[in-house]
């Protein structure tokens, strides 16, 4: 089985299973989008991820890009867990690493790693919302290439 390799430790690679298995709340959609962008993130060449799981708080994917040496904390996938039936995505980038052209995300100081960052929150399924989201994703893929960001 090749992608827990991905994943900085299997252990890590087991808990997002067994959250994604166990989740049956009633907004599917959510996790759908959740899916799909994991596996934008995982077709990206030399990312690794790290799951965080803060009970009542949030779930993180979080993707690195390692190059040449360097490890760069690139993009956040959150799963806002304070209610559980109700759950909901923030996909967070650090600023140095991602543009927001359309006013989109919501700026936070400090908030990813001790560094300002943006934050898009996802409620529904949106596909023009979506596709900007990946061009995020890609955005702060490609300017991560040589950063150290942890």
């Amino acid at each position: 089985m090749e992608e827990p390799l991905r994943f900085k430790s299997r252990r890590d690679y087991e808990e997002l299973q067994l959250f994604l298995n166990a989740w049956n709340g009633e907004n599917g959609t959510i996790k759908c989008i959740f899916l799909q962008f994991q596996s934008i993130l995982a077709e990206l060449p030399g990312v690794v991820f790290d799951f965080v799981s803060r009970s009542g708080v949030s779930i993180s994917l979080r993707a690195e890009r390692v190059f040449q040496g360097n490890t760069a904390l690139f993009a956040l996938v959150d799963v806002v867990d304070d209610d559980p039936e109700s759950r909901w995505l923030s996909v967070c980038f650090p600023s140095v690493v991602v543009s927001d052209p359309q006013g989109l995300g919501n700026l936070i100081s400090e908030g990813i790693s001790g560094r300002d960052g943006y934050c898009f929150d996802v409620f529904e399924e949106d596909a023009s919302f979506f596709k900007y989201l990946e061009e995020r994703i890609r955005e702060a893929f490609e300017r991560s290439k040589g950063l150290s960001l942890r």
